[in-house]
C-alpha cells in the first residue's frame, strides 16, 4: 500500500458489490481493522461515509473484490488529506436538510441506501448513510423513505 498511487475518489461509480462467491476470502481479522479503522475516520471525513458504509456490510465473510474497494478507500485519503471541514463565522442559520437514495443499490438484497447531508447555514453538522429497511418498489418510494429519514433528523435537531 506504501508504493501505490493516490486516486480521485472514493469509489467508482460502477462499483458494485455482493456476495461474490467466487472470490477468495481474505483475512477477516484484517479486513474488520480496515474497517473499523475506516468508520473512525468517517467522524470527519463525510465524503467516504457512503463507501466505508458499503464496504462495512461485507466484515462476516469479506472476499478478495471487498478488499479491493477498501484500499481504494484508504488511497483517496493518501491523495486527500488536506480535505477538511469549514465552519466560518456568520449570522445565517438556516436549517438545511439534503437527501438521496440509490434505488435498490445493494445486490444481495435489493434494499436501497438513503444518504443525508444537514447544514446549519452553509456549514455541514450532519450526514449519514444507511441502508433502507424494506425494499423500495419504486424510485420515488427510495426517495421518499430518504426524504422521511432526513426530515426525522432534522426535527431531532431543531
Amino acid at each position: 500500500m506504501e508504493a501505490s498511487k493516490v486516486i480521485d475518489t472514493p469509489i467508482a461509480t460502477a462499483t458494485r458489490l455482493d456476495m461474490d462467491e467466487s472470490c477468495s476470502p481474505v483475512n477477516q481479522t484484517m479486513y474488520i481493522g480496515i474497517i473499523g479503522s475506516l468508520l473512525y475516520v468517517i467522524a470527519s471525513r463525510p465524503d467516504i461515509i457512503f463507501s466505508v458504509g458499503l464496504c462495512a456490510r461485507f466484515q462476516s465473510n469479506p472476499k478478495e473484490s471487498h478488499l479491493k474497494a477498501a484500499k481504494r478507500i484508504l488511497r483517496y485519503l493518501e491523495g486527500t488529506q488536506d480535505l477538511v471541514l469549514y465552519y466560518p463565522s456568520g449570522d445565517n442559520f438556516n436549517l438545511i436538510g439534503y437527501a438521496d437514495a440509490d434505488y435498490a443499490g445493494y445486490l444481495v438484497d435489493r434494499k436501497s441506501t438513503s444518504g443525508m447531508a444537514l447544514f446549519l447555514g452553509s456549514c455541514l453538522i450532519s450526514w449519514g448513510t444507511r441502508k433502507q429497511n424494506s425494499v423500495a418498489l419504486s424510485t420515488i418510494e427510495a426517495e421518499y423513505v430518504a426524504a422521511a429519514s432526513c426530515y426525522a433528523q432534522l426535527l431531532w435537531i431543531k
